[in-house]
């Protein structure tokens, strides 16, 4: 059974540097789309970023340049390294997977997109 684990969410300032976690356990197909989304309160669901197996990486124009989505293939870790944070970008952050390559777009991204996804975990930025 696949399961995603998040973790690494809380509180920061603004300005301020958080890494996400998502342990992957019993991923057993050989390709995979793998990436994070976010959901904040009253707002439309985004994705954040998408990575394949050959490496493909793809962000959301908001996070380009301050995000970054990187994979342990021995840990079978899913990293989300986040700087220069902003008070949007609080929300809950869900880290998804799918063998189906490659990636699909940011705009579909979500729990009905892909084959498994993670309970999330909270980011909160303030001013």
């Amino acid at each position: 059974q696949v399961q995603l684990m998040e973790s690494g969410g809380g509180s920061v300032q603004a300005g301020g540097s958080l890494r996400l976690s998502c342990a992957v356990s019993g991923y057993t197909y050989s390709r995979y789309c793998m990436g994070w989304f976010r959901q904040a309160p009253g707002k439309e669901r985004e994705g954040v970023a998408t990575m394949d197996d050959e490496g493909t990486t793809n962000y959301g124009d908001s996070v380009k340049g301050r995000f970054t989505i990187s994979k342990d293939n021995a840990k079978n870790i899913l990293y989300l390294q986040m700087n220069s944070l902003k008070p949007e970008d609080t929300a809950m952050y869900y880290c998804a997977a799918d063998p189906f390559v490659p990636c699909p777009l940011l705009t579909v991204m979500g729990c009905a997109t892909f084959g498994y996804c993670g309970q999330g975990t909270q980011v909160t930025v303030s001013s």
